[in-house]
């Protein structure tokens, strides 16, 4: 089985933050899950995460999912590797991957490639390379004649020559997992740094005959690491400019791109419009001719066909076609909006159900209840959904007219096509085709202005 190794542990210091670097996100997401998908994408399932700094956070954020290997110094990549010898020796017939956590755009494809190539090769080791314009800072790959690699040059060591080779190292490699027990075996840290590198494992492998050779990448993206704010930022910028190019090549529409933030696992279809301030996150799905924004938030939510939703957030919901959204609308996790109804202006709505064609048209609460097919809630109107210990739900059948400020306290149900008076309360079930209507008796005092204004006057 292949396995893959993910370099986790880094402080990242000039990020000025307790965390490890790879935590840190780009388009929503921890660094080190970019790199986690692109192993998972390329079949690979068994993966060990070294950690280091913080390291319980980084079980945490994994809860489970994968093997954890701790390096409790940083002594070199070399040392951060051996830390996962255990995880390596419970199956060496296959080979490892060893890529870094803070290097979210290695790809699918490229894994897939090097690998072949290293297996075609057979190979003890592959460095996956990538060519810069400006190479600078990076270890230098010297061919051989055959096509293999005679070794990685540092800048610091490279003569003038070597520097201006383009091709470099990306920090990721093939190797064949029984060399790589092997191998891991033998280097030291008998260097100016005291530290054991990952890639005196290359040298010592060309030393011993064993095959070692490079695939460059068609991506250069690989190689990017970020090690400041700044450099985050940078990746950010980039990689939300890749997701929205992927959906404008989809069809999809961006008149201005003025605080549009789309995560990479967002679905958008053909015909969409995505206005500016639009955020889109987590298994959010937007169907074809959607007209989303201005300044709209929507997660882990799926939008159906044609519907509008303008200056709105809404948290893991599902709301289907033709239905116009907002402005100013709050709808939280757990509702389902039926097709061509209308949540208006400064309405809320939490775990509820809101049939096809009901009209919820402003300012109004609804939270925990079902609400039919046609029904009208007026301005105004709250569902008492909680008595302070537990909440209750309401019922509200279709074709049913809630008037202005209504209060419904839960648990209670109207029937089909039952009317409240405006500002009632409703305490208990109203059978279908009914009007309920609660309301204080009014009395007019005459007069009352004319004395209370005669005695302020006399002060």
């Amino acid at each position: 089985m292949n396995k893959a190794i993910i370099l986790a542990g880094g402080q990242g210091k000039r990020m000025k933050a307790d965390m490890p670097k790879p935590l840190f996100k780009v388009l929503g997401e921890p660094m080190l899950e970019w790199v986690i998908t692109a192993c998972e994408s390329a079949g690979i399932s068994d993966i060990c995460v070294i950690k280091g700094f913080k390291g319980e956070m980084i079980d945490d954020y994994l809860n489970g999912r994968y093997t954890t290997a701790l390096q409790a110094e940083r002594l070199g990549t070399g040392h951060a590797v051996m830390q996962a010898v255990p995880f390596l020796k419970g199956d060496t017939s296959g080979n490892t991957l060893v890529l870094c956590g803070d290097a979210p755009f290695i790809d699918e494809a490229t894994i897939k490639e090097a690998l072949a190539l290293h297996e075609e090769q057979g190979n003890a080791v592959t460095v996956i390379t990538s060519e810069l314009d400006e190479p600078f800072g990076y270890g230098r790959i010297v061919r051989s004649g055959n096509g293999g690699i005679s070794g990685i040059v540092e800048q610091k060591d490279a003569d003038e020559q070597q520097k201006l080779i383009k091709e470099v190292n990306s920090g990721t490699y093939w190797f064949r997992t029984a060399d790589l027990v092997e191998l891991l075996g033998k280097i030291t840290n008998e260097n100016a740094q005291k530290e054991y590198y990952l890639t005196d494992t290359i040298s010592i492998a060309i030393a011993e005959g064993k095959g070692a050779g490079a695939y460059k990448s068609s991506n250069p993206d690989i190689i990017k690491g970020a090690n400041d704010r700044k450099e985050l930022l940078e990746f950010n910028d980039y990689a939300r400019m890749k997701v929205i190019e992927k959906h404008m090549l989809n069809g999809v529409e961006f008149t201005c791109l003025d605080g549009v933030i789309i995560e990479r696992s967002v679905e958008i279809a053909q015909g969409a419009e995505i206005l500016p301030g639009t955020i889109l996150r987590g298994k959010t799905v937007i169907g074809a001719g959607c007209k989303i924004g201005p300044n709209t938030i929507i997660e882990n939510s799926t939008i159906g066909d044609g519907t509008v939703v303008n200056t709105a957030q809404i948290y893991d919901s599902e709301i289907d076609s033709d239905v116009n959204v907002g402005p100013f609308v709050h709808i939280r996790p757990d509702c389902h909006i039926g097709k061509s109804s209308k949540i208006g202006d400064f309405v809320e709505l939490k775990n509820s159900s809101v049939g096809e064609k009901t009209a919820i048209a402003h300012l109004a609460y609804i939270g925990d209840s079902d609400i039919g097919r046609k029904v009208n809630i007026g301005c105004g109107t709250v569902t008492v959904n909680y008595d302070g210990i537990t909440k209750n739900r309401c019922v509200i059948g279709d074709n049913s007219f809630i008037g202005c400020n209504t209060n419904l306290v839960a648990p209670v149900k109207l029937g089909k096509a039952v009317y409240t008076a405006a500002g009632t309360t409703v305490t208990r079930d109203v059978p279908d085709y009914a009007l309920a209507i609660e309301r204080g008796v009014m009395k007019i005092n005459e007069g009352y202005t004319i004395r209370k204004l005669k005695t302020k006057q006399g002060k």
